[in-house]
Formats: structure tokens, sequence, C-alpha cells
């Protein structure tokens, strides 16, 4: 990791820049590859998921013996891990549900409001160098418990044609049942415009590399929504002399694992544990069996010195990171004025791989600075709250002449004329 020893603020944008292509990059090939699979669908699909994928397919659907062949592939102990995980999922994300909120604002005038499901909702799970069946539960568990009507999976196959045997057994587990073989960006335009397969939806969700990403901002401008700009993972921990160095080195190497364009920062008022945690990282990172892939993150991630934990929390608001540790005497600093985070992870017995797999949080979360206007995956996210009103006869008497007024003011007579009616009718 690059040390960097007391930056100037003027020099922070540069310093925090992420490593990864810019949407101007790559947006043309995205663009040419929706436009393929909007006009020639299902052929469009195969083409890409031959090229990109290396496989030919002819069907993309799993079939109901491939569940089967994969839930005898996956060993009890792992199945044991999932479902305590999906236990511990679920217990949070139920938690989330509200209740219908009603008031009467004036006599006579009753509004409320209701969520109600999306209908149809498309998951995407990366599947590449790691097949993420966890992502699995934080998408299709708080579908389910929201109540969406459809429920769509798509992953990219491997060599054989096949999707990782775990992936299937949790999306069976989480009662999905259309699982297609297909990823990256044909996988997010054939959710996005239907083929004569894959049906189309009406807000894709699931974290990916920067292809997919861009190919999930590009589907809303087909007027499909999607969760969050979710691409390459990210981490930030800061820490003190009270933190565990060789931890502190392990949760920057559990994200650095994800992918070359991972990035992983330490920020710290302790130089002497920046010094600690560089010599920790070289050594755990021998053992990784994604050694070569984690260090290319680390290649292009920081440790930064500051001198207080002011100038240390203003730089992590102005960073925004996807996942944020707190490991620091003055935890309470940093967890109450803490603006802008995916998800907090506080304290040397909290690793981040906790809410990737089975704390019950979700693991969905905003990258690339957007968790300062964006949230994680939530119950929420599969829903859409939707206003009701209801006015009275004396309820229209009681606004219906400020609504008038406030009509004519703007020059929309039709709206006037539509509460005159009705006051004239009641005179």
């Amino acid at each position: 990791m690059n040390i960097i020893k007391n930056p100037a603020k003027k020099e922070w944008k540069t310093i925090l820049q992420r490593p990864t292509q810019t949407v101007g990059d790559i947006e043309q090939t995205v663009t040419q590859i929706f436009d393929d699979v909007k006009r020639n669908k299902d052929a469009a699909i195969s083409k890409y998921t031959a090229l990109f994928d290396g496989v030919e397919l002819e069907n993309t659907q799993v079939a109901v013996f491939e569940f089967s062949i994969a839930v005898a592939k996956v060993s009890d102990e792992l199945k044991i891990a999932i479902q305590q995980a999906k236990s511990n999922i679920e217990a949070f994300h139920t938690a989330q549900k509200t209740e219908k909120v009603f008031i009467e604002t004036t006599n006579g005038v009753s509004c409320w409001q209701e969520k109600r499901p999306i209908q149809k909702v498309g998951l995407y799970i990366p599947g590449g160098t790691a097949p993420l069946f966890s992502t699995v539960l934080m998408l299709a568990i708080p579908a389910q418990i929201a109540g969406c009507k459809e429920i769509v999976l798509c992953s990219p196959p491997n060599k054989d044609g096949e999707i990782h045997p775990a992936i299937l057994y949790t999306a069976q587990l989480c009662g999905i049942t259309k699982v297609f073989k297909v990823g990256g960006i044909q996988a997010i335009a054939g959710m996005t415009f239907g083929t004569e397969v894959i049906p189309k939806v009406y807000k894709i969700f699931g974290p990916a590399n920067q292809f997919v990403t861009v190919a999930k901002q590009l589907a809303t401008k087909y007027g499909v929504a999607i969760d969050m700009p979710a691409g390459p993972s990210e981490l930030l921990v800061v820490a003190d002399d009270t933190a565990n160095a060789s931890y502190v080195a392990s949760d920057l190497l559990s994200q650095a694992e994800h992918g070359a364009d991972s990035q992983v920062i330490l920020v710290s008022t302790s130089e002497k544990l920046i010094q600690k945690v560089s010599l920790e990282l070289q050594k755990q990172l021998i053992t990784l069996p994604r050694r070569d892939i984690a260090q290319k993150a680390i290649d292009n991630s920081k440790s930064i010195w500051v001198a207080s934990d002011e100038i240390a929390l203003e730089l992590i608001n102005e960073y925004g990171p996807e996942h944020f540790i707190v490991c620091t005497k003055n935890t309470s600093f940093y967890v109450d004025q803490i603006e802008n985070a995916g998800s907090v992870f506080i304290g040397n017995y909290t690793p981040e791989s906790a809410g990737d797999y089975a704390s019950g949080t979700n693991h969905t979360l905003p990258t690339n600075g957007f968790s300062k206007a964006y949230s994680g995956v939530n119950l929420d996210s599969f829903t859409k709250s939707i206003t009701f009103q209801e006015i009275t006869k004396e309820g229209i008497l009681n606004i219906g002449n400020s609504i008038a007024v406030m009509a004519a003011e703007e020059g929309l007579e039709a709206h006037k004329n539509a509460v005159i009616l009705r006051l004239n009718d009641l005179k």
C-alpha cells in the first residue's frame, strides 16, 4: 500500500480517486450490446455468452433437474452455514417492515401511505472469479419478504455451461425458480428489454464489475430502475494504536481479494500502526490463493496518516466508503458523526466478512462515493410507497378555498374549477 503522510486537503480528491475506468471508457461497448439485445434478443444473448464466457448454450434457463444436481454437490457443512446466514438475514430484514402511516391533516381530510411490492425484479449474481452465492441471500430474501411476484435471477455460466452449485442451492432455498445462465452486460440488457426466454423486469439489483455497473446505469434510460451504482468493492478502515494490526490487515485483504479493481484504504492517527499493518499485509498476502488479485488491489490502495480524529473523519466523509470499519479508542466519535458510508463495522471483533455473509445486514452497498446519496439494499428497496387521500364534504369545505387560490395564482384555471364546482354544490 502507498503510505501518504498528512496530505493537504487540496490533495484529497486526487488521493481518494478510485482505480476504475470512467463511464465514457466503456459506455460505447455497453450501448452496442444493449442495442443488439434489444433487436435480436436471445440470439444476441447467446452470441455474447459464447464471446465473453466461452460457452455455447442451447438453453439459458436452469432446468429443474439442474437444481437437484446442484443441491447434491453442496456439502452439509456449507448448507448449515447458508441456512444460518439465511435465518439472520431474514430476521434483520423482516424487522424493517413498517406499518401504514395515517393522519387526518385537517378535519375531513385523511392522508395515508402504504408500501406495495415491486412486482417484477431482476437479481444479478456475479459468478466469475468468485461465485457470490451469498448475494442470492442478500437479494432474494428481502424480495420474498417484500412480496415481489416475479423474481428473475441471472448469473454467468462457467466453461461447462453450469452455474456454481452453491448459487443454485441458495436460489432454491430462497424460493427462486427462474434462474438464467447469463452474465455480464447481456444479462442486464436481457432483463431490461426482455427476450423470448428472459422476462423483462421493473428493477434490477446486484453488485458487479465496472461493465455491469455501467449497464445498470444505462438500463435506467429504458425505464428500468436499479438498486444503486454498485461497482468494484471497497473498504476503508480507521484505526489507531488500540487496533489489532493483524485484524486490520486481514480486513483489508478480505476486500482486496474481490478483484484487481477493488480498493482498500487505511486511515490512522498512528504511524506505528500503519507500519505494523504493512508488515502484516505482506505476511498474510503470501498465504492467499487469490494473492495475485489481492496484490493488484493493494497496489491501488493507500495508508493515510493524519494528525487528528477530526481530520480523519472529514477525509472519510469525503471518500464515502462502501464498507467502513472503526477500530479506535474513540469509537463513538466516528460512529456518531459518520455521514457517508454504506455499512459500518465497529470494533476489533466485527470483521467486514460478517456483513458479507451472516450477521444479517445486507452486503449490496453503494460504491464509488455513491454512499453520499444512496442507501444499501434493504427491504424498502423492493417496495414503493403509495400515498392515498380521502376528503369528505367537511374536508373540501375546509381546504377548498386554499386550493382554488393557489391554483389561480399559478394560472391553472381547470385546477381551480375542479374545486369551485364542488364548493358551489355544497353551498
